[in-house]
């Protein structure tokens, strides 16, 4: 590209640059089979990482295990509150669009790296594509719904994961001819790690026995709060009365969780953040999970493992009519524990989700590959490709 060049108008057609920005375990996860797939195009392309999640188990770790290549840009923002984190987000993103002028910039999940990606590519004019567009649990008080409301309001391509997102975006009057169902580029990772998936060595490493639970917490909600906090511990501390529950515990909260006596001892074992093919393993031999994650209600769901989400709401109803998946609060969660428990085995609810057939990757490969070639690339006059992929 000339160097003068502003950003945001069409760059030389023989080389454009897509650039993918990561900042969680979330992200790492989704973008890696939409990064193979564009790369078997031969489509350039650059990672920034933001380093919202600093910590080497929650992020080095999986570069290594889903095969990412080395960023071009590593941020180091760390951790802080949404204000000062997002503030250091817009900075340094600002300055790594600027040097390296990207084509497209897509971002992923509802992390404020995505936020922050989203808002200097708008104030840029540089185009952008949201995976994982339309998800809504309808809760302003989560800031990631905050993220993922205006991050599709901004975005210019938009690739749903499921029917129900179509639903929402419509709903808030985003141009169809913006948006793609493509499946969920999550399941695309955990089919190509399915053979590494093995329970007996993490657990004999955690000592732990065949039939154990496993916990994540980490929502603002259940862990911000020293009163919420200890009502979901001691409610984790009864399912530990069951059977023994190993907790990888998100660096996010520590101390809180630790305060309200989530520590090892009898049958609950802390642990750090666990590399992905080691959490999945784990996940995939556990009797039973607890969590407030949104990834790993989809996880579960298609590893048919039982899975208690302790939240009043999920972005990610889907996982609830066709997976293993049950909102419960914290007062139901040892009966819920119970009633998983007896009923063994969870299996999901009737079909699985549509296009979570571990090919999603190539579908949103596809879309952009063809939006690159398609001439005019500004956010106003964008070639947008057909639906029917």
């Amino acid at each position: 590209m000339r160097d003068n060049a502003p950003v945001g108008t069409t760059p030389e057609p023989e080389n454009p640059l897509v650039l993918h920005v990561l900042g969680a375990r979330p992200n790492f996860v989704k973008a890696a089979p939409v990064v193979r797939a564009l790369a078997e195009l031969g489509v350039r392309q650059g990672i920034v990482h933001t380093g919202q999640h600093y910590d080497a188990l929650m992020s080095d770790v999986f570069f290594a295990d889903l095969g990412l290549p080395e960023p071009i840009a590593n941020l180091g923002v760390g951790s802080g509150s949404h204000a000062r984190q997002t503030a250091a987000l817009l900075t340094g993103l600002e300055d790594v669009v600027l040097a390296h002028r990207p084509t497209l910039v897509v971002v992923y999940g509802d992390v404020n790296s995505t936020l922050a990606a989203i808002l200097v590519c708008a104030k840029l004019h540089v185009p952008t594509a949201h995976v994982e567009a339309g998800l809504r649990s309808f809760d302003r008080g989560m800031p990631e719904e905050v993220n993922r409301v205006v991050t599709d309001a901004l975005s210019d391509i938009l690739f749903a994961t499921s029917p129900d997102a179509l639903s929402h975006l419509a709903g808030e009057g985003v141009d169809p001819a913006r948006v793609h169902l493509v499946g969920n580029p999550m399941i695309d990772s955990l089919f190509s790690a399915l053979d590494r998936l093995d329970p007996a060595p993490v657990r004999a490493r955690l000592g732990l026995p065949e039939r154990y639970g496993v916990a994540t917490l980490h929502r603002p909600a259940n862990v911000d709060d020293p009163a919420s906090a200890k009502e979901l511990v001691d409610a984790v501390l009864q399912v530990g009365e069951r059977l023994p529950v190993v907790v990888p515990i998100h660096p996010r909260g520590r101390e809180r969780l630790a305060a309200a006596g989530l520590v090892t001892g009898g049958n609950l074992l802390i642990v750090d953040p666990l590399g992905y093919v080691d959490f999945l393993s784990l996940v995939r031999g556990a009797s039973l999970v607890v969590t407030d994650s949104g990834g790993v209600q989809e996880e579960t769901t298609m590893l048919g493992v039982p899975c208690l989400t302790v939240r009043p709401n999920t972005e990610r109803p889907i996982t609830v009519t066709h997976g293993t998946n049950r909102l419960v609060t914290p007062a139901l969660l040892p009966a819920a524990a119970d009633k998983a428990l007896a009923d063994g085995a969870a299996t999901p609810a009737g079909e699985l989700p549509p296009l979570w057939d571990g090919k999603a990757g190539p579908r949103i490969a596809r879309v952009i590959d063809s939006w690159l070639k398609g001439g005019n690339l500004s956010p106003a006059a964008q070639a947008v490709p057909p639906k029917s992929l």
